[in-house]
């Protein structure tokens, strides 16, 4: 790909010029070409800040549509060198990944990488904003919450799908798990998914994909139980789920104590 070419791979626009790199969904491409060239100015300029630590996140409404922008931190120069030639962005990886598990994820719209003296210097990932009630954390916390079982056997179908399509998500963890209530149940989806694996996992890899919800003992024999009864394992499989997390815990908790924060049990 070289500069002034343009190209169009299905489902996306491919274009890239000197100074940056994009992709756009072609169900979005006419709306959103020009948002997304210009997606610097409208990120400054909006307020709507929904998260801010390493990286920012931003609703930010275009032609009617509210989306969610991902604004990737500026990596150090030895990560600018990698991101810049041997490896994908974090922006590039958030959308490829989007499109690879389409149904378990909101929308993906594009991503813009810009570049100074060849170098990734700022990346924007942009999605369609899904109108979520809670994410699993509030459940987690909240001994009183409505349906508590009730949500914990629906997200356990949940991850048998993701599993049983080849996916383990790498950081799926309780801020990452968005949840919406209809009158069918609970529609899940997930954020943060850069960091994914595509491959057919073993019963012993389904059972530690729930080792970062740092949930209780009952609350992960609620979700294994309603697991087991849809895939056909041995019947340890809830002992390897409570395993992998009470040794994530212990593996979390050591690194606080070495540090003298405040630990979780």
């Amino acid at each position: 790909m070289y500069l002034g070419r343009k190209e169009l791979i299905s489902p996306n626009f491919v274009i890239i010029l000197s100074m940056n790199k994009y992709k756009i969904h072609t169900k979005y491409a006419a709306a959103f070409e020009s948002f997304l060239l210009n997606i610097k100015a409208h990120f400054s300029d909006n307020t709507n800040t929904i998260h801010k630590a390493r990286n920012e996140i931003k609703v930010i409404d275009h032609n009617g549509m509210n989306t969610v922008v991902k604004s990737f931190k500026i990596p150090n120069l030895f990560n600018r060198i990698v991101y810049s030639f041997f490896r994908d962005s974090k922006a590039k990886k958030s959308y490829e990944n989007s499109l690879k598990i389409i149904n378990f994820v909101p929308q993906p719209i594009g991503y813009i990488e810009f570049y100074n003296s060849s170098l990734l210097k700022n990346s924007y990932f942009v999605s369609q904003k899904f109108d979520y009630d809670f994410t699993i954390r509030e459940p987690l916390l909240d001994k009183s919450f409505d349906e508590r079982d009730k949500i914990f056997q629906a997200f356990a179908r949940f991850t048998l799908e993701l599993h049983n399509e080849n996916i383990f998500h790498d950081d799926y963890s309780p801020g990452n798990i968005l949840i919406q209530k209809d009158v069918n149940g609970y529609i899940f989806k997930l954020v943060d998914i850069n960091r994914m694996k595509f491959y057919d996992l073993s019963q012993m890899e389904r059972a530690k994909n729930f080792s970062k919800l740092w949930a209780s003992d009952d609350e992960l024999t609620v979700m294994a139980t309603e697991y087991m009864k849809h895939y056909e394992c041995t019947s340890d499989f809830i002992d390897q789920v409570l395993y992998f997390s009470n040794k994530n815990k212990k593996i979390k908790n050591f690194k606080k104590r070495l540090k003298g924060q405040a630990v979780n049990d």
